[in-house]
């Protein structure tokens, strides 16, 4: 903090900025809208600026800022969505035993999004900051305050989930192509 009491801006834009891009893919690919992502990205840099003086230097930014902008996008569907309640059924220990047809090797990049769009939130944000941002575990145990055993039990069903609808994509994409080589 500067003697003004106002943070750093200078010291904030070359520590916090340059995540913008990366931020920004991830509130796009969670909320799936544009203008709600510029919404949240706008909404969680200025917390971000806001509590810059509680950010310790030298540790890790980027898992920082992710950890506001979760929050940011958890209040943004509080607001917006509190109609709507998302239940999870259990399952049973046949019905994760069922064979499913192997990934392909070639997807497209609108294959991919698709499958990522069908997981659960809780899911979506652990895979996202594990296997996307190659967070460590301990990094997405705080960034989503969650225990780190669920940080591992979420990756794990949310990558046996992401198997399962890029499998089914690709068994539709062969009966298509396989429709149209009849036709």
């Amino acid at each position: 903090m500067s003697d003004s009491g106002i943070p750093q801006i200078d010291n904030f834009e070359t520590v916090a900025l340059p995540h913008m891009n990366d931020l920004y893919r991830a509130a796009y690919s969670m909320l799936r809208n544009k203008q709600e992502a510029e919404d949240v990205l706008q909404e969680m840099y200025l917390r971000a600026w806001r509590a810059f003086d509680r950010f310790t230097p030298g540790t890790n930014c980027k898992a920082w800022l992710f950890k506001i902008l979760f929050n940011v996008v958890r209040n943004h569907r509080r607001k917006w969505f509190h109609r709507f309640t998302v239940t999870l059924e259990t399952e049973s220990i046949e019905g994760t035993m069922v064979y499913h047809e192997p990934v392909p090797e070639k997807l497209s990049d609108e294959e991919i999004l698709a499958a990522f769009e069908k997981l659960p939130t809780q899911f979506a944000e652990v895979v996202m900051l594990a296997d996307v941002y190659e967070f460590s575990y301990k990094e997405v145990q705080e960034t989503l305050g969650i225990p780190i055993g669920t940080v591992m039990s979420r990756l794990s069903r949310g990558r046996q989930l992401l198997r399962g609808h890029l499998a089914d994509s690709s068994v539709a994409a062969t009966f298509r192509e396989k429709a149209m080589a009849t036709a």
